[in-house]
């Protein structure tokens, strides 16, 4: 990545240009950001400004097209017919490769998709922070530094990340890791403690409706409009863009699910029908269980600021006629309390392999007492 290509944050790209100016650059760093905000092509920009010099062209080649022999990535994976047994990320190099390319800000979901790993389980495991620890171990090609970018670095297993660690406490001559995740609650507390945390904040709706501009060569107003729905993400502004969303078919199974748990209530024959609409979540993989659980807890936030007035905070745009006015009515600050408390715990279980179903049906009941309750 060069510095145009990076969307906004031009703060933080010119800390990450004074750090590599000054060489005051810590060997282990930890880059948070949401999805779509740009972690990743900070992190490749910042390699790049690491291991070339300014104006080394033939350098800078390398790194954008990644045959640069002294920047190495690690990124969740899971075993296929094409991996190793223990698969690494180098199994999936040419994926990686098209995926960096052509999608930098890209959600998780996004790479698992093209990896064709969406129905595994997918980790970074044992044997990827071996192979981590063996590349960084060599002695640099170029004589330089060496830069591994770890992506989605909160699925590092538990082994992993205590392999991780060891590398972090003692590590090589001119290493630079640089870890990247959403959550850095989900970091082993003592990898965190030993990384420089550098907390990248959600786009603009400008710097996204200019970037979407330049990209899609769309209207001013198509822009602005998906830039507000994007939530600050620039893969999610893409995908509205190119009309390449699940939010449609989401929608609806939001709508039929808060239909039923209302009617519920003097209708004991609606729990069938949400015991069906579980079956019917459940059928699909758990990635796609989480992106709707956090879709639709979303929505329930949006529901309440309209409730509550904040219209200037509300960018959601219905898109199969449900009324969001009418249902905000429902949805208070007590109530979306306990939402998301019921979430979250839906959520957790479903990162456990918990079974679908009866997450699901639990939750579809306790949203029944929950919107019934008096305010």
């Amino acid at each position: 990545m060069q510095e145009h290509d990076i969307i906004g944050l031009e703060h933080l790209k010119k800390h990450l240009q004074t750090t590599v100016a000054k060489n005051r650059i810590a060997h282990a760093q930890l880059f948070v950001g949401p999805s779509g905000s740009g972690a990743l092509p900070l992190a490749h920009y910042y390699a790049n400004l690491i291991l070339c010099e300014q104006g080394d062209q033939v350098c800078d080649k390398r790194v954008q097209d990644l045959s640069h022999p002294d920047l190495h990535f690690a990124y969740p994976v899971a075993s296929t017919s094409k991996s190793s047994t223990k698969p690494v990320s180098d199994d999936f190099a040419s994926e990686w490769r098209q995926f960096l390319q052509s999608n930098p800000y890209g959600a998780m979901e996004d790479w698992y998709q093209l990896a064709d790993i969406e129905k595994k389980s997918c980790e970074i495991r044992v044997h990827e922070a071996t192979d981590i620890s063996r590349k960084l171990s060599l002695k640099s090609y170029e004589g330089g530094a060496k830069v591994c970018i770890i992506w989605g670095a909160e699925f590092l297993n538990t082994a992993a990340s205590n392999k991780l660690l060891k590398l972090i406490e003692e590590p090589p001559a001119g290493t630079v890791l640089i870890l990247l995740t959403e959550n850095e609650n989900l970091i082993l507390n003592t990898i965190r403690s030993r990384c420089q945390v550098l907390h990248i904040p959600k786009l603009s709706t400008t710097a996204i409706a200019k970037a979407l501009q330049n990209e899609k060569q769309i209207s001013e107003n198509q822009a602005y409009i998906a830039a507000r729905q994007s939530n600050g993400s620039y893969g999610r502004a893409l995908k509205l863009v190119e009309n390449d969303s699940e939010d449609v078919l989401f929608e609806e199974w939001f709508v039929h699910w808060v239909r039923t748990a209302f009617s519920a209530k003097g209708k004991p024959s609606a729990i069938t029908g949400l015991i069906e609409w579980a079956e019917t979540i459940a059928a699909v993989n758990r990635e796609t269980q989480k992106r709707f659980l956090n879709f639709a807890l979303e929505l329930f936030r949006q529901a309440m600021l309209l409730n509550y007035r904040a219209e200037s905070a509300v960018y959601f745009e219905t898109k199969t006629g449900f009324d969001l006015s009418k249902f905000a009515a429902f949805i208070d600050g007590h109530r979306l309390t306990e939402i998301s408390e019921s979430f979250e715990m839906a959520l957790m279980h479903i990162d456990r392999n918990a079974n679908a179903k009866i997450v699901f049906t639990d939750l579809s009941i306790g949203m029944t007492k929950i919107l019934h309750k008096k305010a």
